[in-house]
């Protein structure tokens, strides 16, 4: 970078507005695209940013941009093993030129300069002497030891890699908001850069609420079911890179409630939460965050998942999801995912889709976008047997999801449909 950065510094956003997740007024039904619209207009980065070697910053968000120290390549070098010269000391015809002592290779420069009319042995990488702009590979060359001989024809510069040609000293290499990948690792190196200002992990608290719900591998009373939602969020932020809380199951008692979400304000950055997000008698989440002054319930047009309740609490963001793991999964793919990547101080990014040829029918009604659990067979796009919200094998036999945009619509097999594969969130 050009100036090391502070090892002390931290950069610390500022907080939410209480209005962030607001919707229009007037508005009951939210298309997709406006609610994402939203999020991406009213959230900001929560996360404080410190400096760490550049080396262990694999899966860090960039907090300020990067640029390099050093050119890439810092000096010209040979792209080829073969033989480097002057190409204006060329002589007409099928030059013939006598070799210097010596050789240059990568790593062990060339002491001196090479004379007008001769040529020296040069390896990949190495820096091209000074007197040697142009390099030909040593297959179209004859050489005796003591001089060189081939054809005419080659073109000033060939095989001459400049220095600066891949990345100017002080150019801006890796943007703020990005996620540092291996490659990205391998162009900090080799641009000289050593230290990096990095967001802190984005810390997700995740809380499952209901009398209904049992833990997994425990007795579960007349009328309870086990917890699949928990279990399934963690995991998606594990794999998203995120630090989770496991902040258990919470009954459908308001003040437990209250108390499990300040646990999770005190400790988290984020919060989500899966079940009574409605506005029914049991869905505490929705009541508590109304009764906090910040929460706006967003009644999606999508199927699966309409429900969304969005609030603050003590300034943490509350992604209130529903209760179907179906649809908690869409919701969290389609919506927290993006808001998330946000707040935790990276770029905002859509899913990759692309079409494939249908491998069903359906007729779809005007008015909702749907998601589909999908997968690829033989090239086209399969959808699971049924699309009840309650069948959670689906979530596990797709690979992805198959979008439908927001009108109506007649699918036949072998019509294009868009296929967002699960990777492509993550």
């Amino acid at each position: 970078m050009t100036g090391e950065p502070d090892p002390e510094a931290r950069l610390m956003p500022p907080p939410l507005r209480d209005d962030c997740f607001a919707m229009p007024a007037g508005v009951e039904w939210t298309p997709v695209e406006d609610a994402l619209a939203l999020l991406r207009t009213n959230l900001a980065p929560v996360t404080p940013a410190s400096a760490l070697p550049a080396t262990e910053t694999l899966g860090r968000v960039l907090a300020r941009p990067v640029t390099a120290r050093r050119a890439n390549p810092p000096t010209a070098n040979s792209a080829v093993d073969g033989y480097g010269f002057a190409h204006a000391s060329l002589p007409s015809g099928d030059p013939v030129l006598p070799l210097v002592a010596g050789r240059a290779a990568a790593g062990v420069p060339f002491d001196g300069t090479v004379p007008p009319g001769h040529a020296i042995r040069i390896l990949t990488g190495a820096a091209l002497p000074d007197g040697v702009d142009t390099v030909i590979l040593e297959e179209e060359v004859r050489t005796d030891g003591s001089a060189i001989a081939f054809r005419a024809g080659i073109k000033p510069r060939a095989n001459a890699r400049r220095a600066g040609e891949d990345v100017e000293a002080g150019q801006t290499i890796l943007p703020a908001g990005r996620l540092v990948t291996a490659p990205d690792l391998a162009l900090m190196a080799a641009t000289g850069v050593g230290e990096v200002m990095v967001r802190d992990r984005l810390r997700v608290a995740v809380l499952s609420t209901g009398d209904e719900l049992a833990e997994a591998g425990e007795p579960a009373a007349e009328g309870q079911i086990w917890d699949a939602n928990r279990p399934m969020l963690l995991g998606l932020l594990e794999q998203f890179g995120y630090a989770p809380l496991d902040l258990g199951r919470c009954p459908d008692d308001r003040g437990a409630l209250a108390a499990a979400l300040d646990r999770a304000a005190e400790g988290a950055d984020a919060i989500l939460t899966s079940g009574g997000a409605s506005a029914g008698d049991e869905d505490h989440v929705s009541a508590l965050l109304r009764e906090a002054g910040a929460m706006t319930e967003w009644r999606i047009a999508l199927k699966p998942g309409r429900p969304l309740a969005l609030g603050l609490w003590h300034g943490t963001p509350v992604f209130g999801l529903p209760g179907n793991p179906v649809a908690a999964l869409v919701c969290t793919l389609i919506f927290a995912r993006p808001a998330l990547r946000v707040l935790a101080g990276e770029e905002w990014r859509m899913p990759q889709g692309f079409d494939l040829p249908a491998a069903f029918s359906k007729s779809k009604k005007p008015g909702r976008r749907e998601y589909l659990r999908a997968r690829i067979r033989k090239g086209r796009a399969e959808v699971f047997a049924s699309e009840g919200s309650g069948r959670i094998s689906g979530l596990s036999w797709a690979e992805g999801l198959v979008e439908l945009a927001d009108g109506a619509r007649e699918i036949a097999p072998g019509d294009p449909v868009r296929y967002i594969p699960y990777s492509s969130f993550f």
